[in-house]
């Protein structure tokens, strides 16, 4: 048989329902269904982390991502500065698409690991904090602003305010 055949009657099997797997209903296997923090859900974590800040004194950046690390919800506090947008961004973003917090990165830069410097869009800043949900990693927090010890506890008071 050639290529061409072989590729055809594959095709036939597959809009037939005899999956690629054998068996299954066509599609069956091949898309994923995930959950993402909503709109609302992302209100409500960002608006813990601020009450949390003001509480603290300090102005930071909220940043809530999905899980690629795509931003739901920014939120820039009157008082914080202008470059906590962007570091805020990659602490989320760390968070979510490396599944644990960013303070982990950071501890093994500071351990000696500096070939952690290389990850890919890692910003290896504690602050940065998973938001999981029966056991995934379903999106992150990512806060910026203050000490990397206040940013994390604030991330934090975040996350435990996801509905």
């Amino acid at each position: 048989m050639s290529p061409l055949s072989r590729a055809i009657a594959l095709l036939v099997l597959v809009v037939a329902g005899g999956g690629v797997a054998g068996g299954g209903p066509a599609g069956a296997g091949a898309t994923l269904d995930k959950k993402s923090p909503t709109l609302e859900a992302a209100q409500k974590i960002a608006a813990a982390s601020i009450a949390e800040a003001r509480k603290r004194g300090v102005g930071v950046v909220v940043v809530v991502v999905d899980d690629a690390g795509i931003p739901i919800l920014l939120h820039r506090m009157n008082e914080a500065q202008v470059a906590s947008v962007q570091v805020g961004i990659g602490k989320a973003r760390t968070a979510a698409i490396y599944r644990r917090s960013s303070r982990v990165f950071e501890e093994q830069i500071r351990n000696g690991r500096i070939a952690a410097l290389a990850l890919a869009d890692a910003t290896p800043l504690q602050g940065g904090v998973p938001i999981v949900l029966e056991g995934k990693v379903i999106g992150a927090v990512g806060v910026s602003g203050d000490s990397p010890q206040v940013d994390e506890e604030i991330a934090l008071v975040g996350v435990a305010a996801f509905p």
